[in-house]
């Protein structure tokens, strides 16, 4: 697996040790936020976490140890500052499945994701109401929910056109003074058929859930609390 500019690639064979040291969720805090606010020191994310500035420390020399994070530049000699290597770390999910106890380490990554996701929604909707966010984003904010029938070759392609078309969005908006962090999460999870379920002076049902709410357009910048990251390897 090939690591592109700004995307660490994990293989699961060799970076056992790796993924178990991400899988903490102090670390992919800490990994989350040098990505979202940039260099910082232990004892500036110690008040950010809410953690000791001892523990932040220890955390964050593991976080060293695997290559997530380095030292960055110091404003002056007393205390050591670290920054992300990478923006986005990724792995192949079929590799992760093969690897032993990788299906456990996949099954914590995504539950450090689905915990972001809960405090992104409480983050944004207090900046909506106390209006450090702009009313322009009322609209296209929001979260949907699909339910699709697709082969795992489409699935593939709508990831590579996600992937693309964010990339672009970004890019283009890099420079514009209205632009702001933008959490965007996405799911592909395919789903076996279930077994009829009968119920009780009727017909077996089936029924499927559909949120109307607006996408979020883009932004591949993580939120408080969480690295981003991606299981799907180029």
């Amino acid at each position: 697996m090939t690591s592109e500019p700004g995307r660490r690639v994990l293989d699961p064979e060799h970076d056992g040790a790796a993924f178990k040291a991400l899988t903490h969720p102090l670390r992919i805090e800490l990994l989350g936020l040098l990505r979202q606010h940039g260099p910082a020191t232990a004892s500036e994310l110690a008040a950010r976490t809410g953690e000791s500035s001892a523990s932040t420390s220890y955390h964050l020399r593991v976080l060293a140890k695997y290559a997530f994070v380095a030292e960055a530049e110091h404003r002056d000699g007393r205390e050591r500052r670290w920054k992300s290597v990478h923006a986005v770390t990724s792995w192949s999910n079929e590799a992760m499945h093969r690897a032993p106890g990788g299906r456990a380490a996949l099954g914590a990554l995504r539950r450090r994701q689905l915990e972001h996701l809960e405090r992104s929604l409480a983050r944004h909707e207090a900046d909506l109401e106390s209006g450090r966010l702009d009313s322009a984003w009322q609209e296209p904010s929001g979260l949907n929910d699909s339910l699709l029938r697709l082969t795992p070759e489409s699935l593939t392609e709508l990831w590579d056109v996600l992937a693309a078309k964010t990339a672009e969005l970004a890019a283009r908006d890099a420079a514009d003074t209205r632009a702001e962090q933008v959490v965007v999460f996405t799911a592909g999870l395919p789903l076996a058929p279930e077994p009829p379920v009968a119920s009780a002076g009727s017909a077996t049902t089936e029924g499927s859930a559909h949120t109307g709410e607006n996408a979020p357009a883009d932004g591949n910048a993580p939120a408080d609390g969480a690295a981003p990251v991606d299981g799907r390897a180029s």
